[in-house]
C-alpha cells in the first residue's frame, strides 16, 4: 500500500491526479533548520524524515508499505521563507518577494522496508510582479497565505502575483507530479 506522509490537502489533491490508491498519514515532524544547513539540504532532510516517520507509523500493520514524504520551501537570497507566523509575518514575506525572483524547492522521498530511500528534488524559479502594500494587505487579510510556505498559494489567488514561472507548477504547489510518478514507478507503484 502507498501512504502519503503529509497533512497538506494540496499534496493529497496532487497525488490523486496520478490515479493511485493511497492513504494519508497525519504526522507531526519537526521542521527545524540548522543555520549551517543549506536550504536544499534542509528541504531534502525534512522530506526524508516525514517519509521515515510515516513508515515507522505503519510498518507493524503493513510490512509492504511504501511511504512518500515531501517538503516545500520558498527561498530568497538564501533565506528560507516558511509558513508565516501571523499577519505581519505574511506581509513581510510578500513585501520581500514583490518584484523579485525567488526559488521554490520541493523535495520528495520514498521509503519502503529495508530498501534504500528514493529521493528527488525540484527547484523552480518564480518571479513576482511589483505589489503595492494595499494589494498585499488585501491578499493576506483574505486568509490564503496562512499555512503556506512563502505566504502564497500559486494554485489560488496568489497566482495573480506570478509574472513568470520556470520549473514545475505542481512542484511549487507542493508535489512535482512528473518526478513523483517516476520515483514511485521505481518502487513498483504505477
Amino acid at each position: 500500500m502507498l501512504y502519503l506522509a503529509s497533512r497538506s490537502p494540496r499534496r493529497k489533491q496532487l497525488l490523486q491526479r496520478l490515479d493511485l490508491a493511497f492513504e494519508t498519514l497525519h504526522l507531526d515532524v519537526p521542521e527545524l533548520r540548522d543555520p549551517a544547513e543549506s536550504a536544499a539540504d534542509y528541504v531534502a532532510r525534512v522530506a526524508l524524515e516525514k517519509a521515515q516517520a510515516g513508515l515507522a507509523q505503519v510498518r507493524a500493520r503493513d510490512p509492504d508499505a511504501i511511504v512518500l514524504g515531501a517538503d516545500t520551501e520558498v527561498v530568497l537570497d538564501g533565506r528560507v521563507f516558511g509558513k508565516p507566523a501571523g499577519r505581519d509575518d505574511a506581509i513581510a514575506m510578500l513585501t520581500a518577494l514583490a518584484g523579485r525572483t525567488h526559488e521554490v524547492i520541493t523535495s520528495i522521498a520514498v521509503v519502503a522496508g529495508a530498501r534504500a530511500p528514493g529521493r528527488d528534488q525540484v527547484v523552480s524559479q518564480v518571479s513576482f510582479c511589483p505589489m503595492p502594500a494595499a494589494a498585499i494587505a488585501r491578499y493576506v487579510d483574505g486568509g490564503e497565505p496562512m499555512g503556506k510556505a512563502g505566504a502564497y498559494a500559486i494554485q489560488g489567488v496568489g497566482e495573480r502575483f506570478v509574472s513568470r514561472l520556470d520549473g514545475s507548477h505542481s512542484g511549487v504547489m507542493g508535489l512535482p507530479l512528473y518526478q513523483t510518478a517516476q520515483l514511485l514507478a521505481a518502487f513498483g507503484v504505477h
